[in-house]
């Protein structure tokens, strides 16, 4: 079910709002308004939908309109034409025709917001900036005092709860606005580059923290970030913007191995496709293998082979040595692999692993789903994965 839904959406901030929108329905950029009007388009025609539960990434270079965009789903800036919709309750309501007061009874309970310089009150301790909200709400002091406790006890920081802001590093004081946010118990989270202004191991592991809270609270979140490496760890889509608009919206691998435009392509160049793509996207299909009926071609180069029943590998051989199939999981230890195993793994195993059991193994990975071999994952397609390019029917040709 779509938490967000926002259709042809634009936001303009200036005096001239009527004639800046008619400049834009001619095709004019956003120079040439803001020298004829001195309106600045935040947005233009922007449509897209965040399911429940759904990580969004908005992603783009400063001054694409990301957070322009981000700030628009819980009224902080302006809706100048369009609608936008959000989740409340079981209807969807129209921030474009809300009433104030029902604005703020959405920020209240169903939209938090995580921002990127932390916005905590240094005069209040940890435990009462995260209960905050709760106050605003009209929460008791022993209720609101569980619940923040809880939320920090969550983030990693019950034994700071006492302190004050200033007392913890940036990335406990960015995990305190966390815990504001989740302790509010909204539908949906906005964060507004919330990582950025931190040093990049604190930041790598506050995006691992925020992967496994989501898990756990399965929360709508629209995530703004200008690092696409950020946005293929944490999105379940990203929605890339250039200048007010959104170019692209999709999934991760979807974005690195099919980039719309020649500026996403240069967004995805820069980024290593093993951290994104899974074997399914990049493996040669069992109808592109080498063979005749059920004895399939594994490697050219020493002939090894593997055998079929029933669309199932049950054998397979090197010249005259057998070697030993496996199934992998991913709680079995990488140390326990040796040479001479063919392993047959999930399409949707990421690429760095399927390399380590390559590598460890000295053979191509099978691919097998419903109990049926779909294709593998050879030499050729890891160097694809590397390039982050598709290995496609033609090229096998």
């Amino acid at each position: 079910m779509k938490a967000i839904s926002i259709r042809n959406l634009d936001v303009v901030f200036g005096d001239n709002v009527s004639k800046t929108l008619a400049m834009l329905d001619q095709g004019q950029g956003r120079q040439q308004i803001l020298e004829t009007t001195g309106d600045v388009v935040g947005v233009h025609n922007a449509s897209i939908d965040v399911e429940q539960g759904e990580i969004c990434v908005l992603m783009g270079l400063s001054g694409s309109g990301k957070s322009s965009l981000l700030r628009a789903v819980n009224g902080l800036n302006p809706i100048s034409r369009g609608s936008l919709e959000v989740l409340d309750g079981d209807r969807m309501v129209d921030l474009a025709k809300c009433n104030s007061q029902h604005l703020r009874e959405l920020r209240l309970k169903r939209i938090s917001m995580v921002f990127q310089k932390f916005a905590l009150m240094p005069w209040l301790s940890v435990v009462d900036n995260v209960a905050f909200g709760l106050e605003m709400q009209g929460i008791g002091k022993s209720e609101r005092r569980k619940r923040a406790l809880e939320k920090l006890d969550m983030v990693g920081l019950a034994d700071w709860s006492e302190k004050l802001p200033h007392e913890l590093s940036g990335g406990m004081q960015q995990r305190v606005g966390l815990a504001r946010a989740f302790t509010m118990d909204s539908d949906i989270l906005l964060m507004d580059e919330p990582f950025s202004a931190l040093d990049p191991l604190i930041r790598t592991q506050l995006q691992d923290e925020l992967i496994i809270l989501q898990r756990q609270l399965n929360k709508t979140i629209l995530f703004v970030s200008h690092d696409l490496d950020e946005a293929l760890k944490i999105g379940t889509n990203i929605a890339i913007m250039e200048s007010a608009r959104i170019i692209q919206h999709g999934a991760p691998e979807d974005i690195v191995l099919n980039p719309s435009n020649t500026y996403v392509e240069k967004f995805v160049a820069h980024t290593n496709p093993l951290n994104v793509l899974r074997g399914r996207s990049l493996m040669t299909t069992i109808g592109a293998m080498q063979g005749d009926g059920n004895r399939l071609l594994l490697n050219a180069l020493d002939q090894s082979h593997v055998h079929l029943e029933a669309g199932r590998p049950v054998a397979a051989q090197r010249g005259e040595q057998a070697l030993e199939i496996r199934q992998w999981h991913d709680s079995h230890a990488l140390d326990d692999l040796s040479e001479n195993t063919l392993m047959i793994a999930s399409p949707d195993i990421s690429m760095r692993t399927a390399i380590e059991l390559r590598y460890r193994t000295g053979q191509p990975v099978l691919l097998s789903e419903d109990n049926r071999l779909v294709g593998m994952l050879s030499d050729k397609d890891f160097y694809h994965a590397l390039l982050g390019k598709h290995f496609t029917q033609n090229e096998a040709a």
